[in-house]
């Protein structure tokens, strides 16, 4: 845990930092260490009113299952004095992302917002390689086999080898480094899309069409933006090879959904993982839920027990 940089210029004075209880907990004596010997007070929700909030930790207890548009009562009671706090300079969030509603409100505020983006990158990049892996070898086949107690083998339609295949993963960061690096172990070919193009296999979003041409898998690992807001419509998706395969473990408003499912229904795509979706929870009326080549994750992809141990270092 480093030092803030904003705090390096206030010499004086006490400094109010907004966390959970558990985090207090967790995370007094390491906070005491980074702060040294300057006065600090560490609070709270129940403790925050009337108090001067300097800093503000949002750790994942405080989110729990909160969606961007169901917020749980942890969250909510944490953002009544977030939102109070005039003299808030520095918020800092478990998340890889910071497309919630609160902060773009805070920016505008001139409150820096930092997140903790490559914490969860290699539980990430293995679930979405996973789902290659699970796609690829037809397990959810297997699976509805299985419940159905029938032994069915893939001999007449089997799978062809992950080797050779054309990979594109769509974002650069953290977690598209490691899902490239583990899909090349596997021989596939990888292209990405990225900001700017550097490499003979990379290209700019602006070339995002080129990268999709006939490719048979389609890994999005981007965060949201302007840019990456609808990236993948029906058009698009019309771009890739017959039979390819989505994997979403970006954000659910990257791609259109109601175009996917249309994909998927009209078996254009063999199949999809998705994490994430444009509305969470996914309403029970989604027909993602019944399409039986398609895998539903309740955005759950980044999940593991060691995160907060990693994000508390950063």
């Amino acid at each position: 845990m480093s030092r803030p940089r904003q705090l390096r210029g206030k010499e004086t004075g006490l400094i109010e930092i907004l966390l959970s209880a558990a985090t207090r907990e967790r995370l007094r004596h390491e906070i005491a260490g980074v702060l040294a010997q300057r006065p600090h007070r560490l609070i709270t929700p129940d403790e925050a009113r009337g108090a001067a909030i300097d800093i503000a930790f949002i750790s994942r207890d405080v989110t729990g299952g909160s969606s961007k548009t169901q917020l749980e009562r942890s969250l909510l009671d944490f953002y009544v004095p977030l939102r109070a706090a005039s003299r808030l300079t520095w918020v800092h969030t478990h998340s890889a992302g910071a497309d919630r509603p609160i902060f773009p409100e805070l920016l505008q505020r001139g409150v820096r917002v930092t997140t903790s983006s490559g914490a969860n990158a290699p539980i990430v990049a293995q679930t979405a390689v996973g789902a290659v892996l699970a796609l690829a070898r037809r397990f959810p086949r297997l699976a509805a086999a299985q419940r159905d107690r029938a032994w069915r083998q893939l001999l007449t339609d089997a799978p062809p080898p992950l080797a050779g295949q054309t990979a594109v993963v769509v974002g650069f960061g953290p977690i598209g480094q490691r899902i490239a690096k583990l899909l090349e172990a596997f021989e596939l070919n990888v292209r990405i899309v990225r900001r700017s193009a550097s490499t003979a296999n990379s290209f700019s979003f602006d070339d995002v069409d080129l990268a999709l041409h006939d490719a048979d898998w389609l890994i999005l690992a981007c965060p949201l933006t302007p840019q990456t807001d609808r990236l993948i419509d029906a058009r698009r998706l019309g771009l890739l090879a017959d039979g390819a395969h989505v994997i979403n473990v970006a954000r659910g408003e990257v791609l259109v959904q109601a175009d996917l499912i249309d994909a998927l229904a009209q078996c254009k795509l063999a199949g999809a993982y998705l994490d994430v979706f444009e509305q969470e929870p996914l309403v029970a009326a989604s027909p993602l839920w019944d399409l039986p080549n398609v895998i539903v994750s309740p955005h759950s992809a980044g999940h593991s027990s060691g995160n907060a141990a990693v994000v508390d270092r950063m």
